[in-house]
């Protein structure tokens, strides 16, 4: 009897025992389920705060892109105003220059006519009359010209000499200015930034005027208007046209460094990079030349 109640307080005190220990055990197990849960909160919070950081980045390079975009945009129009600005000193610089030419021509022409007028007039025989004979010939009292005179002396005398080619040419100013209007019409285009007005303005003028001296200009602000309405390949052409009807225009160096923009704006850097050494190599007092070196250096 005393065995079987001992018996019994070993069963029931192994039971308290093990129930106690798998009371600990699913606290134990409740504590680190609860433990991961609050780690995996921290990880997935830590993934959503890097995935909103990298979305926020990537908004931020869509606007620089686009930033970068409408700058080149910018560029390329001030390049163009540029352009224009140095045209239009050089064109002020030039004309001033023939205007000094002009007037300095026109009056050494006057001060050799006064000094020529009366040295002709003492050498000319006078007749009866006060009249003036030609040189060689005879005239009468009457002015008519005597048997024995020079075939067309009858001319001679009370005329003018034939004109020369200062006045044969008379028509040749109203003719520039018709010129220079037509090219400054299309000039104005381009300032307005009317490109497609500026290439038909400009290419009219050239075959219009292909001897004139505003000719390779033109031709070059065809391929500037190209330039900037992007369409680089169209740049180059008109530039390379240029070259090669006009090649000793002082506009080639400018045409070369277009054409190396127009490169670079395709993706072509090595032939930019062979561009920007021909205008160094052939066209070294140019400012075409300052700028290219000034690429090249910042290329290499």
């Amino acid at each position: 009897m005393i065995g079987r109640r001992l018996v019994a307080t070993l069963a029931v005190a192994a039971f308290a025992h093990t129930a106690s220990a798998a009371l600990f055990d699913d606290d134990e197990a409740r504590k680190r389920i609860a433990e991961t849960n609050q780690r995996l909160a921290q990880v997935q919070k830590q993934l959503e705060d890097r995935i909103a950081a990298i979305e926020t980045r990537t908004a931020g390079i869509v606007e620089v892109s686009r930033e970068i975009e409408l700058f080149k945009a910018d560029m390329a129009k001030l390049r163009g105003q540029i352009e224009v600005l140095v045209h239009e000193l050089a064109e002020a610089q030039k004309r001033q220059r023939d205007l000094y030419v002009d007037l300095d021509s026109r009056l050494r022409r006057i001060e050799s006519a006064q000094a020529a007028a009366p040295a002709a007039a003492a050498g000319a025989p006078t007749v009866p009359g006060g009249d003036t004979a030609a040189p060689g010939s005879a005239a009468s009292p009457g002015g008519a010209v005597l048997p024995g005179a020079a075939p067309g002396a009858a001319g001679a005398a009370g005329t003018l000499p034939p004109a020369t080619g200062a006045t044969a040419g008379a028509a040749r100013p109203a003719d520039a200015a018709a010129e220079q209007r037509i090219y400054d019409g299309a000039l104005e285009l381009f300032k307005r930034g009317d490109y497609p007005g500026a290439v038909a303005g400009f290419t009219s003028f050239v075959r219009a005027y292909p001897k004139s001296a505003l000719a390779p200009s033109a031709q070059y602000w065809i391929g500037n208007a190209h330039f900037a309405r992007r369409d680089y390949r169209a740049a180059i052409n008109a530039q390379r046209t240029l070259i090669a009807n006009y090649p000793d225009s002082n506009k080639v160096p400018d045409a070369l460094l277009n054409i190396a923009s127009a490169q670079s704006e395709l993706g072509d850097n090595a032939g930019a990079r062979r561009t920007h050494e021909e205008i160094v190599a052939k066209h070294p007092q140019s400012e075409a030349a300052a700028k290219a070196k000034q690429r090249l250096t910042g290329r290499s």
